[in-house]
């Protein structure tokens, strides 16, 4: 069986190294008299507070050494294409031939527009994440 060389597209695959990082506690998540409380990262600022102090037996707090290298920043794990958030179609056009991009678009563009530039990358072969 024959197979045209040109036709079968190359998939490039970056290794990826993303540092590995623990889950911040959020204190009073829970508590019976905080019900309000998000489930997000808020920095102590108690006194006496131990987590803020940096006690060892009171969890972690984020720290600047937590930061993945620049080379694996905004880096997909699982492929490790650079994901780009695109707003408009002159982005979208700025990413044309790159094969090491992902396109996501803005999250407040309308699906006409959307579907709009969804054909646009179909038709200059750009990867939509």
């Amino acid at each position: 069986m024959l197979m045209n060389v040109n036709s079968v597209k190359t998939k490039i695959k970056i290794r990826v190294n993303k540092k590995s990082k623990p889950k911040f506690a959020v204190p009073n998540l829970g508590a019976p008299n905080r019900k309000r409380v998000q489930d997000r990262w808020r920095k102590q600022r108690g006194v006496d507070n131990k987590l803020r102090m940096g006690k060892k037996f009171h969890g972690y707090k984020p720290k600047i050494g937590y930061k993945n290298s620049d080379a694996d920043r905004y880096r997909r794990a699982r492929d490790g294409l650079l994901e780009v958030v695109v707003h408009n179609e002159k982005e979208l056009y700025a990413l044309k031939g790159r094969n090491d991009v992902a396109v996501r678009f803005f999250h407040a563009l309308s699906s006409r527009k959307k579907a709009a530039l969804t054909s646009v990358a179909k038709s200059n072969g750009i990867r939509l994440a």
